[in-house]
């Protein structure tokens, strides 16, 4: 339990600094970018498959209906990918944190509209706190955080399409990038003929930097596979909130990102919001996990 842990960490500090990588590559558009983090995350992964003596496997489940399923998947990652790394080098990393802390209780949301879960009383506090937070930014930036929800309704959704869909994260994501990979091979080709290309134009630490983001794509993704298998959801559920602080603490004291007292306030309530819920969510997990006394004990 020890080593999913430390997976865990690993994976959320890795997904935490992804700021600070995509800020080396500020000068490239952000679909360039997600082009080449699609193209050479799919070569890595299969690089992975091939290496494991996963292949045989992975092509007997790869089949059309499969195809088909984790379309939608495709492009939800696609979207949650290209705006996140737009609003990074737009200097919006605040506001994406913001998203991630949110999306756990988005996928809440969605449970129970789409999966007709039931939540507890107590579960629908933070929820509710969660709206006011969201509602007092609005009126502090004087619009919705588009970047926020966006990011925290495509990842919940996404998360809810992977949920319904019948592979596991590695098989998964092989998938999706395999699904977007002739449109991203498409679109850098057009983007280098029409004299707009960035890869092997604008440096060797530009290239690198672009060959790396299929490195920094699975790795995490491959470590928090890892911990997911050996360790209890609520440790997956607590450890999360590593990668949006993160996040939240570069935007502002690294590059500087404006974050007033009334920001402070629409933030602090999320914040208020996610610790009600974890704290709900992990007494409710160690009641749910106490033996059950057998007739004559107690």
């Amino acid at each position: 339990m020890k080593k999913g842990i430390l997976y865990g960490i690993g994976a959320y500090v890795f997904w935490g600094f992804f700021p600070i990588y995509w800020k080396f590559l500020h000068h490239v558009n952000a679909l360039q970018l997600i082009g080449h983090r699609i193209i050479w995350s799919f070569l890595l992964l299969i690089a992975v498959l091939l290496f494991t003596k996963q292949w045989a496997d992975f092509r007997a489940v790869a089949t059309l209906k499969t195809l088909r399923v984790y379309f939608i998947a495709a492009i939800l990652i696609g979207i949650n990918w290209t705006l996140y790394v737009w609003a990074v080098n737009k200097n919006y990393i605040v506001e994406t944190s913001l998203g991630y802390f949110i999306n756990p209780l988005i996928s809440v949301l969605l449970g129970v509209i789409f999966l007709k879960e039931r939540l507890r009383f107590a579960q629908w506090i933070p929820v509710i706190l969660a709206a006011l937070g969201v509602t007092y930014l609005t009126y502090v930036y004087g619009r919705l955080p588009y970047i926020a929800l966006t990011l925290a309704f495509s990842f919940g959704l996404y998360g809810l399409v992977k949920k319904l869909s019948p592979l596991g994260s590695l098989y998964g994501l092989t998938v999706e990038t395999g699904i977007l990979f002739v449109p991203a091979v498409a679109y850098l080709v057009f983007a280098d003929l029409s004299g707009e290309g960035a890869f092997l134009h604008t440096g060797p630490t530009s290239d690198l930097l672009m060959i790396g983001a299929g490195l920094v794509t699975t790795v995490p993704l491959l470590l928090f596979a890892s911990a997911a298998r050996s360790v209890p959801l609520w440790v997956v559920g607590l450890l999360q909130y590593i990668a949006p602080t993160l996040q939240f603490l570069i935007g502002v004291f690294i590059y500087k990102e404006p974050f007033s007292y009334n920001q402070l306030i629409g933030f602090g309530i999320v914040w208020t919001a996610l610790f009600i819920f974890l704290v709900e969510n992990y007494l409710a997990n160690r009641a749910s996990a106490e033996p059950i006394p057998e007739i004559g004990e107690g």
